[in-house]
């Protein structure tokens, strides 16, 4: 087991297989060795599957020896979150609720078009109840960990894909994001993830929540993030909400951009955070970075009010519906917090909900007039630094008052990433978040990809597991 072949990039592991140095079943050989030794503690995981996963690279092997890969993607190794539906294996969404006996013979698209790219689908993540909560714990898999510090939580409901990518346990992670559940666990693990923008990648089974999800990458480089994009992006006819397909090749795209032509706005607060001073401190200083590098940026104290109530309002809705056949027997079985927030959502007034959704096309309008100044808008993606594992919130924070940058695009269904920009005086990363316009993924990549060439974080790796 070698730590400099977990660490490669997906786009290197690419070139490699084309010229023969390496070959995909030497890396999951290679990256199973390593789950046997990092995930007894860092609990990334609810399902593996080596032989799968052998299946596939032999297959693929195959393919690059013939010269015939099915994509750039071909032998390379991804992880799917365990709310998004996997052929072959259980989708329990991290709760007790869920029968594990059924047929589970359905890819959700996603993973449809991964693996006719001919990706190697390894295994699932772990996630909160739901996809409910910004932490990764649940009664059906544990605590997850944070690689940098397993005593420290890696953020959620993303929590395994990202805690997973962070420690070299697979180069590829298919996560989801209704409300910053890719962006604030890549912040906290020091990983790049991108929620693009909401259709850009078609979804399925519908959900009453679809209107502020989507499923994107959790990455250690922008290459790789843009180049999962490329493939997963691709169209699905079960998702009648889906953009219309554009077939932007991602990561070739990314180099096609002149920094000096960006016109960037850096928001520390968005006008109601309350932010953490060492986090506002290192995002600040990587804003500066951008600055020296010729970039105008603009502060810009206010950018809208907050939306957190906005947003809770319009949850309930979803989640009176969502959860309408849970009944108490299985609420018995939720998380105690979940349960509670489930049942203070019965009987959710349908114009209450409406007049949410109105406020809320307020907010698009008035983002959508922001970007007719500015192109990108940049924050610190979360206001708090990394806490213990155990706990579902900062001591002293309410459960979501440490995460107001995220949702907000959720709602407004801009694209939006976190980029690791920095660490804490305790060497926990710390990620900043770039926001675009509405279908705006590009941009947002590009942007990601200018600044991670000034600051290339994907050469710090956590201590844990050498």
């Amino acid at each position: 087991m070698t730590e400099e072949l977990a660490f490669k990039s997906a786009q290197s592991l690419s070139r490699s297989f084309r010229s023969g140095e390496l070959s995909p079943i030497e890396v999951v050989e290679n990256l199973f060795s390593r789950i046997e030794m990092l995930e007894p503690i860092l609990n990334a995981f609810c399902v593996l599957d080596r032989d799968a996963a052998m299946t596939a690279a032999r297959a693929s092997e195959k393919r690059w020896a013939m010269g015939r890969p099915l994509s750039p993607l071909d032998g390379i190794p991804v992880s799917v979150k365990d709310i998004i539906l996997t052929k072959g294996w259980p989708t329990l969404r991290g709760s007790l609720t869920i029968d594990p006996d059924q047929a589970w013979d359905v890819d959700g698209p996603a993973v449809a078009r991964l693996r006719e790219a001919g990706a190697v689908i390894f295994g699932k993540t772990t996630t909160p109840e739901f996809a409910s909560k910004p932490v990764t714990n649940s009664a059906l898999t544990g605590i997850t960990r944070n690689p940098w510090n397993p005593a420290l939580t890696p953020g959620g409901s993303s929590g395994g894909a990202a805690a997973a990518v962070a420690s070299g346990l697979g180069p590829l992670a298919l996560a989801t994001d209704a409300g910053g559940s890719i962006r604030i666990p890549a912040s906290l693990c020091g990983v790049f993830g991108h929620k693009p923008s909401g259709g850009r990648v078609p979804m399925f089974p519908p959900t009453p929540y679809a209107s502020l999800a989507g499923f994107g990458p959790i990455t250690r480089t922008v290459g790789d993030a843009a180049m999962m994009l490329s493939v997963i992006s691709r169209p699905d006819p079960r998702d009648f909400g889906s953009l219309p397909y554009d077939p932007v090749t991602y990561e070739v795209e990314l180099e096609r951009a002149d920094l000096s032509t960006l016109r960037i706005a850096y928001s520390p607060t968005l006008g109601y955070a309350n932010v953490d001073a060492e986090v506002e401190g290192v995002v600040r200083k990587a804003v500066g970075l951008l600055k020296d590098a010729g970039t105008r940026v603009d502060e810009i104290d206010k950018v809208m009010n907050s939306p957190i109530e906005l947003l809770e309002r319009l949850k309930r809705g979803f989640a009176d519906y969502a959860f309408r056949h849970l009944g108490p027997e299985k609420l018995a079985m939720v998380d105690p917090q979940i349960a509670a927030e489930i049942e203070a959502a019965r009987g959710a007034d349908l114009a209450e909900h409406f007049d949410a959704e109105m406020e809320r096309a307020e907010l698009h309008r008035q983002m959508a007039e922001f970007h007719q100044t500015y192109d990108i808008l940049l924050s610190p993606a979360i206001s708090a630094q990394a806490f213990p594992a155990e706990l579902d919130a900062p001591e002293g924070s309410g459960r979501y008052g440490w995460i107001p940058f995220t949702s907000p695009f959720n709602l407004t269904r801009q694209p939006a990433a976190s980029i690791p920009c920095g660490f804490s005086a305790t060497g926990m990363p710390i990620g900043m978040q770039i926001v675009g316009p509405q279908f705006a993924d590009k941009t947002v990549l590009q942007a990601a990809r200018l600044f991670e060439k000034i600051l290339p974080w994907a050469e710090f790796r956590p201590g844990f597991g050498k």
